[in-house]
């Protein structure tokens, strides 16, 4: 699957949808219990939203879509432990695991996939599972674990680093587990609190120490709920910077401000002009200048975003930093924009790009998600027609994307 797209303003309106990363989670979590949950603002159009609703459907959930809702509940079937999966897999099955082991004592899951980003193992999963009394084990392209008391036992958890998918994967497991589980060293960010509010209103009992620890109190059932789904921050972030490096204006409606606040800061300082409304953000064209930025936990600007600074950055005149810290070195999308004549080198773990160069289309490899997006807006500022191969990788991650093109003035 490829796209073409060729040198345009973006202008116009356009809405945030649901995040995905919240979206996923939320559905990890619709395992917990046997009544319904419906979530609204919900992003169903995403391609690992839609792998999302299929695996919960394999495991004997009942789903009913509706424009941006989704209502999960038991089908007449019982609900299996184990994942039989043939189609491509997500992170996400490590949570789904751990939500399977935590109602029903055990769970047996494809593997993860996803993003290949660096050296994006599992063991953090694998040790806070076994932390509340649970064999992990491997049989093939399949992870496997049971308790072996049949129930989760609540214990303390000490996170070497911050990391949001064993942050999740503990509270999820944990809600249900016998006893207190103390996770000390989490990672909180809004999609973590959107998990949170959403277990809380179904009957959960979890606090927040801040980023010092979460104190998860197992309950024995959690009850159906109803529950809004966070705006995504990263398609927002998106839609903005667009707007600065094409020059255009863009209203962007449903845009989380709160979540964005540390990023906004390094966009108007780096040339972003934009006023800010009830909830959405106009953003009004701007002159890039050069960035120098390091990734790091929330509020800070995290890895899925420094692929967008490092375009923004390509369009300045000087040189931009990029650093991450979470996962060092990824940079390929960097070879990918140099195709289209970006001039960066990798100096460490460092990315250095020399901004203010024009990019000329070319053909191009959306090695991810997050790639495949920074390449699409550089296509947009290039001369000549920019093919993207692999665009599926974008779909992943933005919803109804050829509309909302449209929508701002792009022939896709």
């Amino acid at each position: 699957m490829s796209l073409s797209i060729t040198k345009t303003k973006l202008n116009g309106t356009v809405s945030v949808s649901g995040a995905k990363n919240s979206s996923l989670r939320l559905l990890a979590a619709s395992l917990l219990t046997e009544e319904s949950v419906h979530l609204s603002n919900f992003p169903n159009g995403l391609l690992d939203v839609k792998i999302h609703l299929a695996m919960l459907e394999a495991l004997g959930k009942k789903i009913i879509t509706e424009g941006d809702s989704v209502l999960i509940c038991n089908s007449n079937e019982k609900i299996k432990t184990q994942l039989i999966w043939e189609d491509r897999s997500i992170r996400n099955t490590l949570l789904i695991l751990g939500a399977l082991v935590s109602r029903y004592g055990e769970g047996r899951v494809p593997l993860p996939g996803g993003c290949k980003l660096g050296e994006r193992k599992y063991d953090l999963h694998v040790m806070l599972l076994e932390s509340l009394g649970v064999e992990v084990w491997e049989e093939g392209d399949y992870l496997c674990a049971k308790s072996k008391t049949g129930k989760l036992i609540g214990g303390d958890i000490i996170l070497p680093l911050r990391s949001t998918g064993a942050t999740e994967n503990t509270i999820i497991a944990a809600s249900l587990a016998i006893g207190r589980t103390r996770l000390f060293n989490p990672h909180i960010r809004p999609e973590i609190m959107d998990l949170i509010d959403m277990l809380t209103k179904m009957g959960a009992k979890i606090k927040v120490f801040g980023q010092r620890s979460i104190e998860i109190e197992g309950v024995e059932v959690l009850s159906s709920v109803k529950h809004a789904v966070i705006p995504d921050n990263m398609e927002a972030l998106t839609w903005a910077i667009g707007s600065v490096i094409t020059n255009g204006e863009v209203e962007i409606l449903n845009f989380p401000y709160q979540h964005l606040e540390v990023p906004l800061v390094y966009l108007r300082e780096s040339g972003m002009k934009f006023y800010k409304a009830e909830n959405s953000i106009i953003v009004r064209g701007g002159q890039a200048y050069p960035v120098e930025i390091s990734t790091g936990p929330y509020p800070g600007i995290n890895s899925d975003m420094q692929p967008l600074f490092a375009v923004y950055g390509s369009m300045s005149k000087g040189e931009s930093k990029v650093v991450d810290l979470r996962f060092p070195g990824r940079y390929g999308y960097a070879e990918e924009l140099g195709k289209m004549g970006m001039k960066f080198h990798v100096q460490g773990d460092m990315l250095l790009i020399n901004g203010g160069i024009p990019l000329e289309g070319a053909i191009v490899n959306a090695l991810d998600l997050r790639a495949g997006i920074a390449l699409l807006l550089a296509g947009l500022t290039a001369e000549g027609e920019t093919i993207i191969e692999n665009s599926w990788q974008i779909h992943r991650g933005y919803e109804n994307l050829h509309e909302k093109l449209n929508q701002l003035g792009v022939n896709i």
